[in-house]
This record gives C-alpha cells, sequence and structure tokens, in this order.
C-alpha cells in the first residue's frame, strides 16, 4: 500500500524547502554581520551567481557520498514522515553551521596572511585525502580498479597514498576521522540532534575542503549552491535511498571528482606560497 501524498511527502518536502530558504536568510545576515565587525579590505558581497551556486553545488554533491549513505540507513531506521522531518531539519541545520562557521574563520584569517596559507594548505591536504576516498568508489567488489579509467586511477591512488601517509600523523589530529553511530533512541528530539550531528562528524574534512574555493567564487553564492545541493540530496534520498546512493557512487562521476579536488588542492598550494611571499615581501 502507498503512504497517501499529504501529509507523508507533501510537509517534509515543503519544510525542506523552508529551511534552505532559512538558511540563506541567516548566510545573508553573517555576511553583513561579518562586514560591519571585521571589515577586512575586501568585504564580501551578497550576490547570488549562477556560476558560483553551481560550483558549491557540485562540490556538495561530490562530498556527500557518506552523508548519502548514512542518511539512507537512518532513513530505513526510523521511517514516518515525522521522523523524516526530524532527520532533514536536523543534517540541513548541522549543514548550514558548519558552512557558515567555516566562513567565520575564512573571514577572520584572511586578513593575516600567514595563519590564511596555514589554513589553506590543511585544506589542500584535506581535499588530496578526500581525492583518495573518492577512488575507492571507482572499484569494484574485490577491490580492482573498474573501466578504461582503471590504470589511471591506480597510479594517481600510489601517489595519493604515498602523500596522505606523510600528513596523517598532523591532519588526524587537526580532522580526526570519527566513525558515527546511530542512536537507537527514538524520541523525535534524540533523533533530531543525532541529526543535526551527522554533518559535522560526517563532513569535518568537507567543510574544511570549501576554503580554497571561498578566494576564486563568491562565497554567498557558493554556500547557497551548499545548501541547495543538501536540499536536493534529502529530497532525492527520501524519494529513492537507492538510486541515489548509486548515482552520488558513479565510478566516473567519483574518478573527475577525484581529479578536481586533486586540482583545487594544488591551486591552494601555490594560492598558499604567493600569500606566503607577500607576507615576507611586505615585511
Amino acid at each position: 500500500m502507498r503512504e497517501p501524498l499529504y501529509p507523508n511527502q507533501v510537509v517534509p518536502l515543503a519544510l525542506t524547502v523552508v529551511v534552505f530558504l532559512a538558511g540563506i536568510g541567516l548566510l545573508w545576515g553573517e555576511v553583513h554581520l561579518l562586514n560591519y565587525v571585521i571589515g577586512g579590505t575586501e568585504r564580501i558581497v551578497p550576490t547570488l551567481r549562477w556560476q558560483d551556486i553551481a560550483i558549491g553545488l557540485t562540490i556538495y554533491l561530490k562530498t556527500a557520498i557518506d552523508f548519502a549513505i548514512f542518511i539512507g540507513r537512518l532513513m530505513s531506521e526510523y521511517p514516518g514522515w515525522k521522523n523524516r522531518i526530524m532527520i532533514e531539519i536536523g543534517t540541513a541545520l548541522g549543514n548550514i553551521a558548519g558552512t557558515m562557521a567555516i566562513l567565520i574563520l575564512w573571514d577572520i584569517f584572511r586578513e593575516i596572511k600567514w595563519l590564511m596559507a596555514i589554513m589553506i594548505v590543511i585544506a589542500g591536504l584535506v581535499l588530496l585525502r578526500m581525492a583518495e576516498e573518492g577512488l575507492e568508489h571507482v572499484k569494484d567488489e574485490a577491490g580492482n580498479y573498474k573501466g578504461p579509467l582503471g590504470q589511471i586511477a591506480k597510479w594517481i591512488e600510489i601517489i595519493l597514498q604515498k602523500c596522505n601517509h606523510f600528513f596523517a600523523p598532523v591532519l588526524n589530529k587537526i580532522i580526526p576521522s570519527t566513525k558515527i553511530r546511530e542512536n537507537k533512541k527514538t524520541s523525535y528530539g534524540a533523533l533530531l540532534l543525532l541529526a543535526i550531528s551527522v554533518p559535522f562528524i560526517l563532513g569535518l574534512d568537507d567543510f574544511a575542503g570549501y576554503i580554497p574555493l571561498f578566494n576564486v567564487v563568491n562565497v554567498f553564492g557558493f554556500a547557497t549552491g551548499v545548501f541547495l545541493g543538501h536540499m536536493l540530496l534529502n529530497i532525492a534520498l527520501f524519494l529513492s535511498p537507492q538510486l541515489t546512493i548509486k548515482a552520488v557512487k558513479n565510478p566516473i562521476i567519483s574518478f573527475f571528482g577525484s581529479i578536481a579536488f586533486i586540482v583545487i588542492a594544488a591551486w591552494g598550494f601555490v594560492e598558499a606560497w604567493h600569500l606566503i611571499n607577500s607576507f615576507f615581501f611586505s615585511h
């Protein structure tokens, strides 16, 4: 028997859009507050351009594989439209809070060039780790690379493994790899708190990976794209968790997504070098 369209689908979907719009409102307020309090040499312009939104949307959906898998399990564990509302609102609030927190750090440190350089280097290392993790989805069940890009992916993984292993002792202390466990409590409040924590526990490295992009895109539009990506992913997960997880784990998407992370990381290292040079040159 199919569940009724109202309220089982209409109400959660409508609230997803409402939370998305509220997130944009909070972001708009944060941008104006940062411009007023910090007031750096470059003010954040709260404008929306489709290219900035598209970049934020694409980056979010590429980094949300673990999130999609976990939330898919969570929706199966806690069925029903009321539980679904708690999961949607909680994860959306967690995603909004994490993105806004990274924006605050970036806006504070970008005026201190050597600190900004350190943040960009750390974010670049995070992106390299994410690139290696993304290549896992190019493998088959036996752990072998598949498709015409398999040999290239294998060589890239070897290089990334050596690099990530070298920096792991430092990076793991800054952004620890934490496994999240589902809370078996069935209360709506407990489920909401669990949902809020999910983006932080699964996405700390994702948030950090945004930092290099903040220097090349309009952060207001980029963050809006991130919020939009979260909303669309939540909607897709509710409509069909299995198909959504299969889509985000697509080998071709994962391969080129990993390449994109490597390129962004390399650009970040170059940008950090320029910042360090300009810092010492100006002194």
